[in-house]
């Protein structure tokens, strides 16, 4: 797409700068704050794409047999890979879409997308403790599990825990900071900038 520029009238490219600053200052006085309608959004754009990502993952991991003949260790692993990959992703996405709907503090955004995500997270937990397990569907399917010592499963899913915090973290910030980049462009469009 070209670009043209229509620089505001003014004296020279100096006038117009200081004023596109002025102009800026002021809006992010008034609406900088952080929008949690944004991060509700974006948490939803985060969730919505970590569903089909995570699909796609188990489809291929079974489609190319990575499954077939692995010990508990390599599934694991290539799983919380897989996992750490896909919300990143799913969170980069996030971020960039609360942070390109709050345009200003995209970084703070993401965080908001974060802590909304992790929020969820608490209540859910929150209200299955409270309900108690005889609603806990998943463990009704009696899906295939890994064969991992209780010990073991403790501390390797205390790890992938931490593990995946920080890449949904990662991926929110970076994501808001993406966000608030197409903004600061429009920012300078028109200004001489």
């Amino acid at each position: 797409m070209a670009r043209t520029d229509h620089p505001l009238p003014g004296a020279d490219g100096a006038a117009r700068a200081a004023t596109a600053r002025q102009a800026v200052a002021v809006q992010r006085s008034q609406f900088g704050g952080t929008s949690w309608g944004a991060a509700f959004f974006g948490w939803l754009s985060a969730t919505g794409l970590a569903v089909p990502l995570l699909a796609l993952v188990a489809a291929a991991g079974t489609g190319l047999g990575l499954t077939d003949g692995a010990s508990a260790e390599a599934i694991g692993l290539r799983g919380a890979v897989a996992l750490l990959v896909v919300l990143f992703v799913s969170y980069l996405a996030g971020g960039y879409v609360a942070g390109r709907m709050s345009r200003f503090a995209g970084v703070r955004q993401g965080l908001a997308v974060w802590l909304v995500g992790l929020v969820v997270v608490l209540v859910l937990s929150g209200a299955v403790a409270v309900i108690g397990s005889q609603f806990n569907v998943l463990a009704r399917l009696e899906l295939p599990r890994i064969p991992v010592g209780e010990g073991t499963a403790t501390t390797a899913g205390l790890v992938t825990l931490a593990a995946v915090a920080g890449a949904a973290l990662l991926g929110a910030l970076l994501g808001g900071a993406l966000g608030t980049r197409y903004h600061r462009r429009v920012d300078r469009a028109g200004f001489g900038g």
